[in-house]
């Protein structure tokens, strides 16, 4: 298992605080990336078609990124 970048450590480790306070529950790693997948689905879905030009596109896109980049990590633990 390779170490987790600082972004998917503190999730893990807020999970497992409010889950069982042991640092080693390994085994939520695919539950806690399948529940950031569904929150970057309801944040900014997919193929949610885009109408403005203040910029907030580009920034809930980059959540989205950023959410499902901690997840793929998770996964591939």
């Amino acid at each position: 298992m390779t170490e987790l970048s600082p972004a998917a450590q503190e999730v893990f480790w807020a999970f497992n605080k409010a889950a069982s306070g042991k640092p080693d529950d390994w085994h939520y790693l695919p539950a806690i990336a399948a529940a950031l997948q569904a929150a970057a689905d309801q944040v900014v879905p997919e193929h949610k078609p885009w109408h403005r030009t203040d910029g907030e596109p580009a920034a809930r896109h980059k959540v989205r990124l950023e959410l499902l980049a901690i997840a793929a990590e998770l996964k591939s633990q």
